[in-house]
């Protein structure tokens, strides 16, 4: 039989064990409060994969602009105006964020870092010293403006493929690294987006009876 003491002993210990666990819940939300809403720093994958991703933006931009005025072909030239207008619109929500944050539109940290050890690594060449994931090489932007017709279309839908590759790689590493909403949200879109349009391209060199350059995925 328990004496009023004891029941008063382990009333005590009950309350003070229900206060540290009311503690540490509270510290954990705090927490991952606390992570979701700082701001990002210069080094972050947040503020890397903004910086990095309007600059594949930009060539891939530049490319379809290519593609839209050298083809007569309707259907090619609706994928190359949604390309120029959907990736055109998030370089400028990747130039707000930057902006928001208070960080710098560029940095001196290498191309990619913020991917070092998650997939970001890239080969180097001569003619692509510090090129992200599917970049065109100058030459092959050369041979993109020299082509014409079909042949001009088949290398814009191969080089295209390999550079939403590029896109989609970049994207699945920011997932893995932050879980901040608005990034993680624009990352997905991009990744389910490319990937669709992937498929797409896909199909449409088979069209041409051709087919896509070795998958870097």
């Amino acid at each position: 039989m328990e004496t009023p003491g004891e029941d008063g002993a382990r009333s005590r210990r009950g309350l003070a064990v229900g206060v540290l666990v009311g503690c540490l819940v509270t510290a954990v939300a705090l927490l991952l409060l606390v992570g979701r809403t700082t701001t990002p720093t210069d080094a972050s994958a947040e503020a890397g994969f903004a910086r990095d991703m309007s600059v594949h933006h930009a060539q891939a931009v530049e490319m379809a602009f290519i593609a839209r005025d050298g083809s007569e072909d309707d259907a090619l030239r609706r994928l190359a105006y949604d390309i120029i207008v959907t990736q055109t619109a998030q370089r400028g929500m990747f130039t707000g964020w930057l902006q928001q944050w208070g960080l710098n539109q560029s940095s001196e940290r290498p191309t990619m870092a913020w991917m070092a050890g998650h997939g970001g690594g890239h080969a180097v060449t001569p003619d692509a010293p510090a090129a992200m994931p599917g970049m065109a090489t100058e030459d092959e932007l050369k041979k993109l403006r020299e082509a014409t017709g079909k042949d001009q279309e088949i290398l814009f839908l191969q080089l295209m493929i390999r550079h939403h590759e590029g896109g989609v790689q970049m994207g699945r590493g920011l997932l893995k690294l932050s879980d901040r909403e608005e990034v993680a949200t624009m990352a997905q879109h991009i990744v389910d987006g490319q990937t669709g349009e992937i498929e797409l391209m896909t199909d449409m060199l088979r069209q041409r009876g051709a087919q896509r350059l070795p998958s870097i995925l």
